[in-house]
C-alpha cells in the first residue's frame, strides 16, 4: 500500500488540547498510509520525518491528549509503526475554517469541455489553499469560473484539481469538472500514462545529451522545508525523471525533463541531486552563484538575470493524456513564459558576446 498524504500538518499541533471525550467531534487535519515495506519505528519518529513546522514534543503532547491514531484507536509516542497502519491526527476542529470561495482571479484556460479543463498557470499563482495562503489561489479562481456549473461543487474533493504545481513553477494543469473525469484522469496519472514535459535552466554543464534520474524522494532531514533523494531505500518515495539538453547556454544548460513519478518538488530535488540545482531556486539554493567566474561584471550580469526571472526556472510545457469519456488522445502545449524567454535570451547574449571576445 503506498504512502498518501491528505496535506501537510502546517501548525495543526501549536496548541494541543485534552483529551476529546466524544470522538465524534473530532476532524482529521492529517492521514497516512504507511508503506509496505516500512520497518517498525516509535511512532513520534515516523510521524516528525513527515509533518512540517512540527516538533516532535508537539506531537508527542498530542498522542497524550488522544489526538493521534492509528488504525482508528489512540496511541501512545511508543506505538510502533507497523506496514500498511492509517495514521491520523484528530483535532476538535475543522482543518480550515472557511470553504472555498469562489474570487474573480483571472485564468488562461487552453482547454474547456463538460468533463476537465486544461489551465496554463503564472509563476507566483499557489495552486490549492494551504497555510498563509487560504484565499488568492488558483482553486479560488476555478470556483469562480464554474459557479454558475450546478454540477460543480468546489468543496468536493472528487472533483477539481487532479494534479498540482509549486507556486513558482508556470505551466499546464488539468483539472476534473465531474467524479468520473477524475477518476479516470487520476489513475492516468497513477498507472504513469500521462505525458508530462518540462523546460528547465539548471546551473552548469550537464555532462550527458540525455540521462535518467532515480531515487527516492523524501522530507529532508536537515531541512524540514525542503525535499530530498534518501539515501535508505526503504524511506521516502520512488521518483524516476529522464531529461535531456535542449541548449547549453555557458554556465547554465537549458534541459527537458519528463516526469515519470510525480513527487514534491521531483525536478527541483532530481537536478540538484545530480549537482545541477535549478537557475535561481531560491528553497534548493539556486538564488546565488554557483558556476561562472568572480568577475564583478559577471556578478552584475547574474543579478539581472535574477531580476529578470524572479523565480526558478521551470515550466510545465506539455501535458498529455486520454480523454475520461471520449478516449481521445490530448495534448497540450503551453510556450515559455516572457520572463523565462527573456533569461534565456540574456545568456543566449552574454555566450555570444563572451566568444567574440
Amino acid at each position: 500500500m503506498r504512502e498518501e498524504y491528505v496535506d501537510e500538518l502546517d501548525d495543526t499541533l501549536d496548541d494541543v488540547e485534552p483529551v476529546v471525550d466524544n470522538p465524534a467531534e473530532l476532524y482529521e487535519h492529517f492521514r497516512v498510509v504507511v508503506d509496505k515495506g516500512q520497518s517498525q519505528v516509535r511512532m513520534d519518529k515516523y510521524l516528525f520525518e513527515r509533518l512540517v513546522n512540527s516538533s516532535r514534543n508537539r506531537i508527542q503532547k498530542a498522542a497524550d491528549a488522544g489526538l493521534i491514531m492509528a488504525n482508528g484507536k489512540p496511541v501512545k509516542s511508543s506505538y510502533k509503526v507497523k506496514p500498511c497502519d492509517v495514521l491520523t491526527v484528530m483535532m476538535d476542529r475543522p482543518r480550515y475554517d472557511n470553504d472555498i470561495i469562489p474570487e474573480d482571479i483571472p485564468l488562461d484556460i487552453v482547454y474547456e469541455d463538460n468533463d476537465l479543463m486544461v489551465i496554463n498557470k503564472p509563476a507566483g499563482l499557489v495552486v490549492h489553499p494551504g497555510c498563509g495562503n487560504y484565499h488568492g489561489t488558483l482553486v479560488n479562481a476555478i470556483a469562480w469560473h464554474l459557479k454558475d456549473n450546478p454540477r460543480y461543487d468546489p468543496n468536493d474533493p472528487q472533483v477539481g484539481l487532479v494534479h498540482r504545481i509549486d507556486k513558482d513553477t508556470s505551466g499546464l494543469l488539468v483539472v476534473a469538472k465531474t467524479p468520473d473525469a477524475k477518476t479516470h484522469l487520476g489513475l492516468q496519472f497513477y498507472n504513469k500514462t500521462t505525458k508530462r514535459k518540462y523546460n528547465a535552466l539548471v546551473w552548469g554543464i550537464v555532462e550527458n545529451n540525455e540521462g535518467t534520474i532515480e531515487g527516492n524522494i523524501g522530507r529532508n532531514p536537515k531541512d524540514r522545508m525542503q525535499m530530498a533523494v534518501l539515501s535508505d531505500p526503504a524511506q521516502g518515495k520512488h521518483a524516476v525523471t529522464h531529461y535531456r539538453i535542449l541548449e547549453r547556454l555557458g554556465y547554465v544548460t537549458l534541459v527537458e525533463c519528463v516526469l515519470e513519478t510525480g513527487r514534491t518538488h521531483q525536478i527541483r530535488v532530481h537536478m540538484k541531486h545530480i549537482g545541477h540545482t535549478l537557475f535561481n531556486d531560491e528553497r534548493y539554493g539556486g538564488n546565488e552563484i554557483l558556476k561562472g567566474t568572480h568577475f564583478s561584471k559577471y556578478k552584475q550580469f547574474v543579478n539581472n538575470c535574477f531580476e529578470t526571472c524572479p523565480r526558478q526556472a521551470l515550466h510545465a510545457m506539455t501535458l498529455g493524456f486520454v480523454h475520461p469519456r471520449t478516449g481521445e488522445e490530448m495534448f497540450f502545449t503551453s510556450p515559455l513564459p516572457e520572463d523565462m524567454t527573456n533569461l534565456i535570451d540574456k545568456w543566449r547574449n552574454y555566450i555570444s558576446n563572451r566568444e567574440e571576445l
